[in-house]
């Protein structure tokens, strides 16, 4: 037998337990990002860290992973700074609990590029990028613009060069491929 527990939502239907839990879920997560967003803003106010930037946020269960960046890239001590911060506020708040994980660094190589000025620092580099049509192009980038990046890409032929001019808002995805050729 199949059983399920049903409560009301603020508009009086009857939805099942698990939609509500979701939705508080849902509310609290957000808070919490939304905390701590706060609390990494103030902190890039400082001086030292005023190059610094979000790039995402990651809560899960008792872990929380925070992902920053900077334009000329992110040094241990920032993290270190930024992490202190955030703890003294988890500490207090008991938002993860008594335990937790906190995880402040750079986003890596594996996270895909999520903002404009995350772009010029891989400048040389190959990258994959999917575009909004789903189109994938696999190349080097070469220059950022204003409102686009360009990346070379290979042709049909080996000599082949086919410059591609990609507009940001075409962009869905850019992951910086490793490269262990010279």
């Amino acid at each position: 037998m199949l059983m399920f527990a049903m409560n009301l939502d603020e508009e009086g239907a009857n939805v099942p337990s698990f939609y509500l839990y979701q939705v508080k879920l849902g509310y609290y997560l957000n808070n919490l990002i939304e905390k701590i967003t706060a609390i990494a803003e103030e902190r890039f106010k400082e001086s030292d860290l005023s190059d610094c930037f979000i790039v995402d946020i990651v809560p899960n269960n008792k872990k929380l992973d925070v992902f920053i960046d900077t334009d000329e890239g992110v040094k241990f001590w920032q993290c270190q700074k930024l992490s202190r911060a955030i703890e003294a506020y988890l500490d207090e708040s008991l938002d993860l609990g008594e335990s937790y994980t906190l995880e402040v660094s750079s986003p890596g190589i594996t996270r895909p590029l999520m903002f404009k000025r995350q772009y010029p620092r891989n400048v040389g580099r190959k990258v994959e990028i999917m575009l909004k049509d789903r189109t994938k192009i696999k190349g080097k980038l070469t220059e950022v613009k204003e409102d686009e990046i360009i990346v070379e890409s290979k042709g049909q032929k080996k000599r082949d060069i086919i410059i591609n001019n990609i507009q940001f808002d075409d962009i869905e995805k850019t992951k910086v491929l490793i490269s262990f050729s010279k």
